[in-house]
């Protein structure tokens, strides 16, 4: 016999898997945030070494054009001395040449320095920038995986709670109902697992249910799930009351339904042959 305690506790467990939902579903969330800042962090991260790369990289062709413009700088000073001891207008020719060809790359080599050191100062900069974004982002991310442990730990522990009292109200019902009952709750919308029937109608989906359903709800010897939204259901006075509630005039069997709809077809082919003589006519 379902008795109205059993409706009541039922009605309690309903609000236990709601509450328990919200918070599984909460603790999924909460690392997302967490995910957020690491993704931050990473491009960062990326940022750094692609910089850091680049750096070392213009770094080496400093240092390349340093030791070019020394060699340079060693022939040409070498040439010049060797002005003081050719003789022939030849040799002068080709050493001042030499000369200036080796000041010209001089020249060069100073300006390619320039730009060297103008570029490793720029990336310097962004690198140091890079260093602190890192250094302060890791700090908060930090901060915020210790805010989400002990959220989540919270979480948990009322979860823990909430399956206690869970197992406390389904003590000793029948476990196929409470697994209906729960996957209902998951599946439908707004989680209701539990509803009223009222003047043959199921007040979760609005269906008018077959009569032997009400009986079997009002006399409620054992669970009635809704044969359409799949709902338990519970008897509750109509406001026409009693009588009304067995009105079976607009009701029946389910097998009644069929019959139903075979009766509207043949209603609308009588009222299209009839549409039809009137045409012909």
């Amino acid at each position: 016999m379902v008795t109205e305690n059993d409706l009541e506790r039922l009605r309690k467990l309903q609000d236990i898997i709601h509450e328990k939902h919200d918070l599984e579903k909460k603790i999924l969330e909460i690392p997302k945030n967490l995910g957020t800042q690491e993704e931050v962090l990473n491009r960062y991260k990326k940022s750094f070494i692609e910089r850091h790369s680049e750096y070392e990289k213009i770094k080496n062709e400093e240092n390349d054009i340093k030791n070019k413009l020394f060699e340079t700088e060693s022939a040409r000073e070498k040439s010049e001395k060797n002005m003081d001891i050719v003789t022939t207008q030849r040799e002068i020719e080709a050493l001042d040449k030499e000369i200036k060809d080796a000041m010209d790359r001089e020249a060069q080599y100073r300006k390619d320095l320039q730009q060297r050191e103008k570029t490793l100062s720029e990336l310097d900069a962004k690198i140091k920038d890079l260093t602190s974004l890192i250094e302060s982002q890791e700090k908060d991310l930090e901060s915020l995986r210790s805010r989400i442990e002990a959220e989540i730990a919270d979480n948990q522990k009322q979860i823990d709670t909430l399956k206690k009292k869970e197992l406390k109200l389904t003590e000793n019902l029948d476990t196929e109902v409470v697994f209906k009952f729960e996957r209902i709750i998951k599946n439908k919308e707004g989680g209701v697992g539990i509803v009223a029937i009222k003047g043959n109608v199921c007040m979760g989906c609005h269906m008018i249910l077959p009569v032997q359903f009400a009986n079997e709800v009002r006399i409620g010897e054992e669970y009635v799930f809704c044969p359409y939204c799949s709902r338990i259901l519970f008897y509750e006075e109509s406001a026409e009351g009693e009588e009304d509630y067995f009105n079976t005039e607009d009701t029946g069997a389910l097998s009644d339904l069929d019959d139903m709809e075979d009766e509207e077809y043949e209603d609308e082919d009588e009222e299209e042959e009839i549409v039809n003589i009137d045409n012909e006519e």
